[in-house]
């Protein structure tokens, strides 16, 4: 191997499938995939925005929409058959998809925190458990295949807000990257995380559009995450330059989680 830094960082051909990448940080990992010579899959419960956006980025590269429920053991099913009936192997998997819900403490809905808790961690444990087939197909602990999970720095600290469980579903999140990053390990497959702050998305709209001067002057640099931050972190953890990097769970965030610049 070279250490030219065209060939470290490229991930032309791979296979990926991004879940939630109908929209927000899903979209934006799928189009720097996209773009970057990834045939990339992305699936949402919502079938027209799952298809719509898919034709979007198709203008740059592959790009196929699944569109299927992920919280169900259905629409696993369905997707992992439809998956594996169009491809030998996968490369690359980041489960993006997750849910938030907010209420008072004493008002905090059971249904409110099952749907949490199904959706970010439940199937993030078992669609990877059921693409394994496919992401161990040719993968080496010197070639391994990817699986990025998608946290949150509300994992990572007590934010203050009223999201209960999404805060203890991203943290449930990064202790299961590291699990499986020691279990996969042995078959080839590396698992790190990304714990974002915020970045422009539908789930954080409303603290945007109602808080986004605070947000950004509390933030060290000052700023939101950007499409670019977001991509460019996610290729790297596809490619060849970190591929002895497993069970790390990366901040990005410009540094809110270690404290306020005020």
């Amino acid at each position: 191997m070279t250490l030219k830094i065209n060939e470290l960082f490229s991930v032309a051909g791979k296979v990926a499938i991004v879940t939630g990448g109908s929209r927000g940080i899903g979209k934006m990992i799928a189009r720097g995939f996209v773009e970057n010579g990834i045939r990339t899959y992305i699936t949402a419960r919502k079938a027209e925005a799952c298809q719509q956006t898919a034709a979007e980025l198709a203008e740059f590269g592959e790009c196929v929409a699944i569109p299927v429920d992920l919280a169900t053991s259905e629409g696993r099913a369905m997707f992992v058959s439809e998956i594996s009936e169009r491809e030998p192997k996968l490369d690359i998997l980041v489960n993006n998809a997750g849910a938030a819900w907010g209420a008072p403490f004493d008002e905090y809905p059971e249904s409110g925190y099952d749907k949490v808790m199904d959706i970010n961690v439940k199937a993030v444990f078992m669609l990877t458990r059921d693409l394994l087939p496919l992401l161990q197909q040719d993968a080496t602990p010197g070639n391994p295949s990817r699986v990025i999970n998608i946290g949150s720095i509300d994992g990572l600290r007590v934010s203050g807000t009223d999201n209960f469980a999404y805060g203890a579903s991203k943290a449930a999140v990064h202790f299961l990257t590291k699990n499986l990053a020691v279990r996969l390990a042995p078959r080839g497959i590396t698992v790190n995380a990304i714990a974002p702050g915020p970045f422009e998305s539908q789930m954080m709209a409303h603290m945007l559009e109602n808080f986004r001067d605070k947000i950004e002057n509390e933030n060290p640099l000052g700023r939101i995450g950007t499409p670019a931050d977001m991509a460019g972190l996610a290729l790297y953890l596809a490619a060849d330059v970190s591929r002895y990097m497993t069970g790390q769970v990366i901040a990005l965030d410009g540094g809110r989680h270690l404290g306020s610049r005020q």
